[in-house]
């Protein structure tokens, strides 16, 4: 499973999820009929080295979600790079390797998330990547057996969920000398996309799209406000863009006309996960990022043409630490509700 910009939500969905989220008595946030998105980040530079010449033989390297999609994509460049990887998912789909872990997880569960943030080793680990993701079924809003609409639960409150065991353990057993722990959040960051923590579980309303997009807002958010919420390691988002995944299946229908009409043209007009890889695993251990956070890496507009997924852009332009303070507290009242409900 992977997440990424698989269906970027309507304009309307975005400027009514704007709209809705605005706090009681507050002046609500811009509407954005032609939202601000890939606007590069001038105070990151970036020094790209070629995957072919990373050595990786040091580093150890966790994907949520790393058997299957882009997750997938990037354990097995880390694995040739030399790293030891362990994945996350519901199927293992790779051969064995003395430097490859394969852990089982339900992440539509937030028990199984919590349990895993408990007792993944994350001592151990200099990297911890999240790349589960689904799009919200556009037929009826899909419910968990904890009672989460199903994208919200897979695609986001799973990561709040492993993070709150996983973050203050994160690299405690490596030796002092070894850089900062980082976590990367897979998503849509720097879309101008709010979501409405008023109804983050789509209760009140249900649309697929804007379902979806409570997930992009939820994980830009986690980003932006690990500083808060999880001292310790460095947060950074990555926005791979149109990448011919399984993400769309749930939407569309897996195997449908639809289905295989979109991932072929998607296949055609976008890069395959092997190349996006290839750019990312360096950016995961890149040097330049010590002593940095919160850092956004996507596709920069160039004329309106929306390229790259590894350069690094501003965020979101209303999500201040209010509005991020608000929107995870409402996501950790859903995931207690989940755990004992």
């Amino acid at each position: 499973m992977n997440h990424e910009q698989g269906l970027r939500p309507t304009v309307e969905a975005s400027v009514n999820a704007s709209k809705n989220s605005a706090p009681s008595g507050s002046k609500p946030p811009k509407s954005r009929t032609s939202p601000k998105n890939g606007v590069p980040d001038p105070s990151v530079t970036m020094r790209r080295t070629p995957v072919e010449r990373l050595d990786l033989s040091s580093k150890r390297l966790v994907v949520v979600g790393g058997t299957g999609g882009l997750g997938r994509a990037i354990a097995q460049q880390a694995l040739a790079r030399g790293a030891e990887v362990t994945v996350v998912g519901r199927t293992f789909r790779d051969e064995k390797s003395p430097r490859l872990t394969f852990v089982a997880a339900d992440l539509s569960s937030m028990r199984e998330a919590v349990r895993l943030g408990l007792e993944l080793p994350a001592e151990s680990f200099d990297v911890a990547l999240f790349t589960t993701g689904i799009i919200a079924s556009r037929k009826a809003r899909e419910e968990t057996s904890e009672h989460v609409e199903r994208d919200v639960a897979v695609s986001y409150l799973s990561r709040l969920a492993i993070l709150q065991g996983l973050s203050p353990r994160l690299g405690a057993g490596r030796p002092d000398s070894a850089p900062r722990p980082r976590v990367f959040v897979m998503g849509s960051p720097g879309y101008g996309i709010l979501g409405d923590p008023d109804d983050l579980n789509s209760e009140k309303t249900y649309q697929p799209l804007v379902a979806h997009a409570a997930t992009v807002a939820g994980n830009e958010i986690l980003v932006l406000g690990a500083k808060d919420r999880f001292p310790g390691p460095a947060f950074f988002g990555l926005g791979p863009g149109l990448i011919s995944t399984e993400i769309r299946s749930n939407y569309l229908g897996d195997g449908s006309v639809a289905h295989k009409l979109v991932e072929t043209a998607v296949g055609v007009m976008a890069q395959s996960p092997g190349t996006y890889a290839k750019k990312i695993v360096s950016i995961l251990f890149a040097p330049e990022l010590e002593g940095r956070t919160g850092i956004l890496f996507g596709s920069t507009n160039r004329r309106g043409i929306l390229r790259g997924g590894d350069q690094p852009i501003l965020p979101t332009e209303d999500l201040d630490d209010a509005y991020i303070d608000r929107f995870l507290s409402a996501s950790e009242a859903l995931l207690r509700r989940a755990l004992t409900g």
